[in-house]
C-alpha cells in the first residue's frame, strides 16, 4: 500500500508539458478509457506518459468552462526511450551529431542521470505528442460510448478521437520564465542584432527557428538592392529609360540569394541535428477516409481510397473551380483599369490637390480588394484541398501550396504584367507596384499581429477576472496558464509567412527596376516584421509543437521558380528600354531573337549556378561522409561480431559431439 501510495504523488507530481482537452459532455467511460490508455504500460498497448487532471471534481463546475482538461508529462527515462524512438539527433562528447540512443546515452554531451535539461522543452513535448499519436487500437472496435467512432487494429486512437470531436485539441505548454528571458533578448529590446536563432530552435523548435532564419536572411540579402535602389531613385527615378543596369542586378541577385541560403539552412540543420535524422514513414492524415483496407507496405489495416476517384475531384471540380477564380480574378482587375481611366479623365479635367489623392484610389481599393479576395479563396482552397480527400499530410500541403499560389500569383501580379507588356505605362507600373507592395504590407501588419495582440489583451482580462473565484488550495498559477494559453489562438504554422514572403519576393525581383524602393520597403517591412512575429509566437498564439525539419519544404521550389520567371521578365523590360531598342531601329524581329537569346543564355548561366554553388558546405560534407563511414564500420564489426559468435558455437557443439 505504502509503494502505492508513493508511485501516485511521483505521477500527481510531475512537470506538466502537454494540454489535452476533451469536449466538455464526453461520455465518462471514453474518458476513463483514453486516460488508462495514456498511462498504462507499452506492454499493455499503453503509452507509458503520466497525466492527471487540471482540477478537481469539486471544484470544476464553478471555475473552468470544461471539466474535462488533462495535463500530460512523462518521467525521464521515458522521454530519453521515446527521443530514441523518434530518431532525435544530440551532440556527442566529440563534437558529433548522432541520433541519440538511450544504451549510449552516456557518450552525448550535457547528458546527467539527473539533468531534465538534456532535451529541450520543445524536443520533450514533440516526443509526448509522437508517443500520443502512436497510440494504436489492438482488439479494440470502438471508442467506448461511441460506436460511431470505429477502431480497427492499427488505427491511431487519437486522430480518431479527434475526428469524432472527442479530443477537443491538444497543446504543449509554455515555459513561462524561459519565455520571458526568450522574450527579453528577442523582441524586447529593438536594437540592430542578430535574432538568437539557437534559442528560438530550443524553445520552439526547428521549423519556427528556420523560418526566422529565413525572414532574417531575406532581409540581409535585399539591403544590397536597396542600397543600389536609394541613388537610382533620388537621382533618375522619373527616367523609366535607365533601368537596364537595375534589372541586370536582379537578374543576378534572384538568383545567388537562393544558392547562398541552402547553405546557410544545412548549416543550421546540421548544427541542429535535423540533417542526419531519418524522415519517418508518414502515416495518414487525420482527415483522410475511405473503405478499411490493408496497407501493402506496413501490413496495417487503414482506410483505402481509390486514386481515380481523387483524381476525378481534383480535374473535374478543383480545376474548373480554381480556372473560373482566376477569371473572376482577372475581371476586377479589368474593373481596376477602367476605374484608373476614371480618375486620369477627373485629374485631366480638375487638375486640383484632391484630383491628385483620386489617382491613387483606385490602386489603393484594387490592392485592398487582391487581399480580401486572396484570403477568401484561401479558406476554398483549403476546403477543396481536404475534400479531395489526400492520404498523407505533405501530398495535402503540396495540392494547397498549388493552388495558393497559382491565385495569389495571378491576382498580386496579372496587373503588373498587364501594365508593362500590353499597356508599356512604366509610370503607372511605378505608382501601381508602390501602391500594392505598401498596402498588403499595412494590411499584413495589422491583421497578422496587431489585431491579434489587441484581442488576446483583452481576453485575458477576462480570463483573469473570471479565475477570482479559484479557492485557495488550488494550483493557481497552473491553472491560470493552461486557462490563458488555451483562450490563444491557434498558430496554424508558417504557410501564411512563406507566402507573404513569396509574394514580397516577386514584387521585388520581377518589377523592382521601375520602382527601386521596393527593396527599401521590404527591408523595413521584413524589420518590423521579425518584431511583430516574435510577439505574436510569443504573446498571441498557444505554443506549437516542435516539428523537426532540415530545410524550408516545398517552399524553396516556389522561390525558385519565382527567380526563373524574373528572369524572363526582366529580360523583356531591358529588351522594351529605349537604350536596347536604339540598337535595333528597323527590325523588331532580331531585337525579340536577341532577348530570347539572352534570356535562354541567363537561364542556363542560372542552372550552372544551382550545380557550380554546393548545398552544403564543405565542412558539412566531410561531417556527414564520416558519419556514413562510422556507421558502416560499426554495422561490419556487429556483424562480424555475430558470426564469430556463431562460429565458436558451432565449434563448441562439435566439441560436444565428439
Amino acid at each position: 500500500m505504502k509503494r502505492s501510495s508513493t508511485l501516485n504523488e511521483v505521477a500527481m507530481s510531475f512537470t506538466p508539458l502537454v494540454v489535452i482537452e476533451l469536449a466538455k459532455n464526453v461520455k465518462s467511460e471514453a474518458k476513463e478509457w483514453l486516460i488508462k490508455k495514456i498511462t498504462d504500460k507499452k506492454s499493455k498497448g499503453g503509452a507509458q506518459l503520466l497525466a492527471r487532471p487540471l482540477l478537481e471534481k469539486e471544484v470544476d463546475a464553478h471555475t473552468v468552462e470544461n471539466p474535462n482538461i488533462y495535463v500530460i508529462g512523462a518521467s525521464r527515462k521515458r522521454l530519453l526511450i521515446g527521443a530514441e524512438a523518434a530518431g532525435l539527433a544530440k551532440e556527442c562528447t566529440d563534437g558529433t551529431m548522432r541520433v541519440f540512443t538511450y544504451d549510449n546515452r552516456k557518450l552525448f554531451r550535457e547528458y546527467e542521470e539527473d539533468n531534465d535539461d538534456f532535451f529541450t522543452m520543445a524536443e520533450r513535448q514533440y516526443v509526448i505528442k509522437r508517443e500520443l499519436e502512436h497510440l494504436r487500437a489492438k482488439d479494440e472496435t470502438m471508442i467506448p460510448g461511441y460506436p460511431q467512432a470505429k477502431l480497427y487494429p492499427g488505427k491511431s486512437i487519437f486522430r480518431r478521437a479527434l475526428t469524432s470531436k472527442i479530443l477537443v485539441r491538444m497543446y504543449p505548454l509554455h515555459d513561462t520564465e524561459k519565455l520571458k528571458k526568450l522574450s527579453q533578448i528577442w523582441y524586447r529590446h529593438m536594437k540592430p542584432a542578430f535574432q538568437p536563432l539557437d534559442d528560438i530552435r530550443q524553445y520552439f523548435g526547428e521549423t519556427i527557428a528556420i523560418y526566422f532564419g529565413f525572414l532574417e536572411f531575406f532581409t540581409f540579402a535585399l539591403i544590397p538592392m536597396a542600397i543600389i535602389g536609394i541613388p537610382y531613385y533620388l537621382f533618375a527615378w522619373e527616367d523609366y529609360d535607365k533601368y537596364v543596369l537595375f534589372a541586370t542586378f536582379n537578374l543576378l541577385w534572384s538568383t545567388v540569394i537562393l544558392e547562398v541560403w541552402k547553405r546557410f539552412c544545412a548549416y543550421w540543420a546540421f548544427h541542429w541535428g535535423t540533417l542526419i535524422m531519418k524522415k519517418e514513414f508518414e502515416e495518414p492524415r487525420p482527415g483522410f477516409h475511405g473503405v478499411l483496407g490493408k496497407n501493402p507496405v506496413t501490413g496495417r489495416e487503414e482506410p483505402t481510397y481509390s486514386s481515380l476517384r481523387r483524381q476525378m475531384r481534383i480535374y473535374l471540380v478543383s480545376l474548373p473551380f480554381v480556372c473560373l477564380c482566376l477569371y473572376f480574378s482577372l475581371y476586377v482587375m479589368m474593373v481596376y483599369f477602367d476605374l484608373e481611366n476614371w480618375a486620369m479623365a477627373y485629374h485631366g479635367k480638375h487638375e486640383s490637390q484632391f484630383s491628385n489623392i483620386m489617382l491613387y484610389v483606385p490602386s489603393i481599393v484594387y490592392a485592398i480588394v487582391i487581399e480580401i479576395m486572396n484570403r477568401i479563396y484561401r479558406y476554398a482552397a483549403e476546403f477543396l484541398t481536404s475534400w479531395e480527400n489526400h492520404r498523407l499530410e505533405s501530398t495535402f500541403q503540396n495540392h494547397l501550396i498549388l493552388k495558393v499560389l497559382v491565385f495569389n500569383f495571378l491576382n498580386c501580379f496579372a496587373s503588373l504584367f498587364y501594365i508593362a507588356f500590353v499597356l508599356h505605362d512604366m509610370k503607372l507600373l511605378r505608382q501601381s507596384l508602390a501602391t500594392l507592395l505598401i498596402t498588403s504590407q499595412i494590411i499584413n501588419q495589422f491583421v497578422e499581429a496587431l489585431l491579434p495582440y489587441w484581442l488576446q489583451k483583452r481576453n485575458s482580462k477576462k480570463v483573469k477576472k473570471s479565475l477570482k473565484s479559484l479557492k485557495e488550495d488550488v494550483d493557481l498559477t497552473l491553472v491560470e496558464q493552461v486557462t490563458l494559453e488555451g483562450n490563444m489562438g491557434t498558430y496554424v504554422g508558417t504557410f501564411d509567412d512563406y507566402l507573404e514572403l513569396f509574394l514580397q519576393f516577386g514584387y521585388v525581383s520581377l518589377f523592382s527596376c521601375v520602382y527601386p524602393l521596393a527593396a527599401v520597403f521590404a527591408v523595413l517591412n521584413n524589420v518590423t516584421e521579425i518584431y511583430s512575429d516574435a510577439l505574436k509566437m510569443c504573446q498571441v498564439f498557444k505554443r506549437p509543437f516542435s516539428v523537426p525539419t532540415a530545410n524550408i519544404g516545398v517552399w524553396q521550389l516556389a522561390f525558385e521558380t519565382m527567380s526563373v520567371i524574373s528572369v524572363v521578365t526582366n529580360c523583356a523590360l531591358i529588351g522594351m528600354s529605349p537604350q536596347v531598342n536604339a540598337f535595333f531601329p528597323d527590325s523588331s524581329a532580331d531585337l525579340i531573337l536577341w532577348v530570347v537569346g539572352i534570356e535562354h543564355v541567363l537561364l542556363a548561366l542560372k542552372f550552372i549556378l544551382t550545380f557550380v554553388i554546393p548545398d552544403l558546405p564543405r565542412e558539412i560534407q566531410i561531417k556527414l561522409a564520416r558519419l556514413e563511414f562510422e556507421s558502416m564500420e560499426a554495422l561490419k564489426q556487429q556483424q562480424m561480431k555475430l558470426t564469430d559468435e556463431s562460429l565458436t558455437e558451432e565449434l563448441e557443439a562439435d566439441d560436444a559431439d565428439s
